[in-house]
């Protein structure tokens, strides 16, 4: 397939001002860096956050008053899914110590780290198989602050800066300081980090990081981490995993303490009670609500489900009005549009372009500054824009990413050896991502926000219920860094499980019970909402729409 005669035409620009570019860059010049007061401006006029036909207010729930993105409103405030009727709780399937509910990254390192403490009885319960996350999608790295000139401190002020400063000090505390042990753990697992020929490990830039402390897998980090992170959980006895099998309510019990969750069997279609004395959801976002009518980097069943369960159970929610956008999503050809193109190139050395060949921001802002820079290039000037996007043959628009920068400044074969599964996927359309840029354009990515919690991943509002992953709030503030979200799921998944693996043995649970699912529904009744939504939704409903 190929890049088109039209677009082949424009990348001539693009080779046009290639040799001044990578002049420029030898000779130590890079393209200007925002200052706050540019980037608050740029953010306010273009971040999709900001879009106030996007968002409504929240009218039920302990977040009532808030307001979100319409999607998301759709979703919480929809009754439940599961007839409490139609569920026997006296009828247990699964009598557990730990219940997880997730079999992501977050999900996986809860378990281990629960079984390393002792627990041996722990049941994974995941919507589709052991491993289909976001997290086997992630690409470029994971931060952590273990080379002499970084610490957890400097970690720590770039995780708040990036955020806006909105960010929980108590949990961005822990997730700094368990850095170095999570990497160290990794590779005692099994993990395969690029290193150096002396065996020290590689570490780059990311986009909003003032060190160079992103650890990486070539370009396939996350699959990697996840490899090593199933294999160890399907090695374990104390371990049972259950898959097809999405949670759909969290249980109770009489005293209001998690107690398990009903699951539902795609493949009996039918309900299954779990019962267990510690309970941890590990669901991931919701990019697969498609905020805005953006595509998604994320994989088919980030549909939420955790929001909705612990919304409906009385948790507080916490900075889900953010969103993240990865300023390079691709957007041709067709067949890939949406999928995540990693920071970790831009980290290498391409830089952003327009269609005249000019470069217009610092390749390596935060994500929510580049994102706003690249749609104000593409939006037409009607809009505030400025109209220099590259249409594509179906009408899409988007940017180049001029990836064969980083053969030219760290010599030729460098894009096929650091960033293997991006040549492959490109290799598949006729496209050479080392002699050819690539067309982006901002894509939904992560959930800011989510449920929050404590800095040992327990639950501040429902007792004996831990989050881990991108269903957990607060970590991030309001915009992510790159490297951090890997960072994360080991973190508060490890701490989920080992704040777990303490509590079980004082459990006592009384009588099994789903009254705050009914009392939910006769909320959302009161409040006149629709009554034909459900939630959590479990899969998207792509039919008559084009993303």
């Amino acid at each position: 397939m190929g890049y088109d005669p039209g677009l082949k035409k424009l990348i001539t620009r693009v080779e046009a001002s290639r040799p001044a570019r990578v002049a420029a860059v030898k000779r130590g010049e890079h393209f200007r860096s925002l200052t706050l007061e540019e980037r608050d401006e740029l953010l306010k006029a273009f971040h999709p956050d900001f879009r106030a036909d996007a968002k409504r207010e929240l009218r039920v729930g302990l977040n009532k008053g808030a307001v979100y993105p319409n999607e998301l409103v759709d979703l919480l405030e929809s009754r439940s899914r599961l007839d409490v009727a139609a569920v026997d709780l006296e009828r247990v399937d699964y009598d557990v110590d730990l219940l997880i509910v997730g079999g992501g990254g977050a999900g996986c390192s809860a378990a281990l780290a629960a079984s390393d403490a002792g627990v041996e009885d722990i049941l994974i319960a995941t919507k589709l198989r052991l491993g289909d996350a976001n997290t086997m999608m992630a690409e470029g790295g994971i931060q952590a602050a273990d080379k002499e000139n970084d610490s957890p401190v400097i970690h720590y002020l770039d995780v708040v800066g990036g955020g806006r400063f909105a960010n929980r000090p108590d949990v961005v505390e822990a997730l700094v300081q368990d850095a170095p042990l999570v990497i160290a753990w990794l590779e005692k697992l099994g993990v395969m980090f690029d290193k150096t020929a002396d065996g020290t490990m590689r570490t780059l830039h990311g986009g909003g990081t003032s060190r160079k402390r992103m650890h990486s897998c070539g370009d396939i980090t996350g699959a990697e981490i996840m490899r090593t992170l199933r294999d160890e959980v399907e090695c374990r006895p104390s371990i049972k995993i259950l898959e097809f099998a999405p949670a759909v309510e969290i249980i109770k019990d009489q005293e209001g303490k998690a107690a398990g969750a009903v699951l539902y069997d795609l493949d009996r279609e039918q309900y299954v009670v779990v019962r267990a004395k510690c309970t941890v959801i590990s669901t991931g976002g919701f990019g697969r609500l498609h905020l805005m009518g953006f595509p998604t980097t994320n994989h088919y069943g980030a549909t939420a489900d955790g929001l909705a369960m612990a919304y409906h159970a009385g948790c507080e929610l916490v900075f889900l009005e953010s969103s993240q956008f990865h300023p390079t999503g691709a957007i041709y050809p067709e067949q890939i549009v949406g999928l995540l193109i990693t920071e970790k190139i831009r980290g290498a050395g391409a830089q952003f372009l327009n269609v005249e060949g000019e470069q217009f921001v610092y390749p390596l802002e935060t994500r929510d500054v580049a994102s706003s820079a690249l749609i104000r290039e593409c939006a037409p000037s009607e809009k505030g824009g400025r109209g220099k996007g590259v249409i594509t043959p179906s009408g899409r628009v988007g940017i180049w990413l001029d990836s064969p920068m980083i053969d030219i400044l760290r010599g030729p074969g460098t894009v096929r050896s650091d960033f293997p599964g991006k040549f492959r996927m490109y290799d598949n359309h006729g496209i050479d991502i080392s002699r050819e840029p690539m067309l982006i354009y901002p894509t939904l990515h992560y959930q800011n926000g989510g449920v929050t919690i404590n800095a040992d991943a327990s639950s501040q509002d429902v007792e004996g219920l831990y989050f881990a992953g991108e269903v957990a709030g607060g970590i991030h503030g309001q915009n992510r860094l790159m490297g951090n979200s890997l960072l994360d799921v080991c973190v508060f998944g490890r701490r989920a499980g080992a704040s777990a693996a303490a509590k079980i043995p004082t459990v006592e649970l009384g009588a099994l019970s789903l009254e705050h699912v009914r009392k939910w529904d006769e909320e959302v009744a009161r409040a006149g909402l629709e009554s034909e939504r459900s939630a959590p939704i479990l899969f998207p409903d792509y039919r008559g729409k084009v993303m």
